[in-house]
């Protein structure tokens, strides 16, 4: 199990809630920091997540890893499964209100033009992300699951955070389709009671999450 944290994150920060809840359903978890506080060209850091795979696969004679990852360490992983033959070592691909398509959000830009390559790369419309999500947006390999909240206020549209492809390998998940009331925003979103079941639905089935998990609901808040 590899976490990969989002922008301007640590590893220990991002995952100081959801990594305890990993180990204790059993998983053997491995966490990284990259890309400069996550600042980086993405094609850079997705290079690192693959040397980090590797050397993961290596330690511990695992055949395919599993990722979570947050923000822009929901998205970045795909460009590795995509470019970087991560393909054939990525069993469960869970993205944690991802950056898939990119924010509306100007102020993603104006950080980006000055100090932060990979906020102009998660920039909707960009050119990273339109070679990204060429066709196919999810290759065969892993199983997908997106989980988002409506609340997300820095993947603008929250809309944005999900794929396209087979529902036999993905599964969207917003929230508020199980849970109405649930608050959850986009930084809390791996600290959260919810998203973590959702995560652990996805990691302990065949295929991705069941889109109709009916989980316990409760907040971040």
């Amino acid at each position: 199990m590899v976490l990969v944290n989002g922008t301007f994150k640590t590893s220990y920060e991002n995952w100081l809630t959801l990594s305890p809840a990993l180990v204790n359903a059993g998983y053997c978890v491995f966490s990284f920091d990259y890309g400069d506080m996550e600042t980086a060209p993405i094609p850079d850091s997705a290079a690192q997540l693959r040397d980090f795979v590797n050397a993961v696969l290596g330690a511990t004679g695992a055949k395919k890893v599993d990722i979570v990852g947050h923000s822009q360490g929901g998205m970045m992983p795909r460009y590795y499964v995509k470019f970087l033959g991560g393909a054939t070592k990525v069993d469960d691909l869970v993205g944690i209100v991802p950056s898939n398509h990119g924010t509306t959000n100007p102020l993603a830009l104006a950080a980006g033009a000055t100090v932060c390559p990979s906020c102009v790369d998660q920039t909707a419309g960009s050119a990273f992300l339109a070679k990204l999500n060429s066709d196919p947006e999810t290759p065969v390999g892993p199983d997908y699951t997106v989980i988002t909240t409506r609340d997300d206020e820095v993947v603008v549209p929250y809309t944005s955070a999900f794929l396209d492809g087979p529902a036999s390998y993905l599964t969207n998940v917003l929230l508020q389709d199980r849970c109405p009331l649930d608050t959850t925003e986009h930084d809390q979103a791996p600290k959260s009671p919810l998203v973590e079941q959702w995560v652990l639905n996805a990691l302990n089935r065949k295929g991705p999450a069941d889109p109709a998990f009916a989980p316990r609901c409760v907040s971040a808040g």
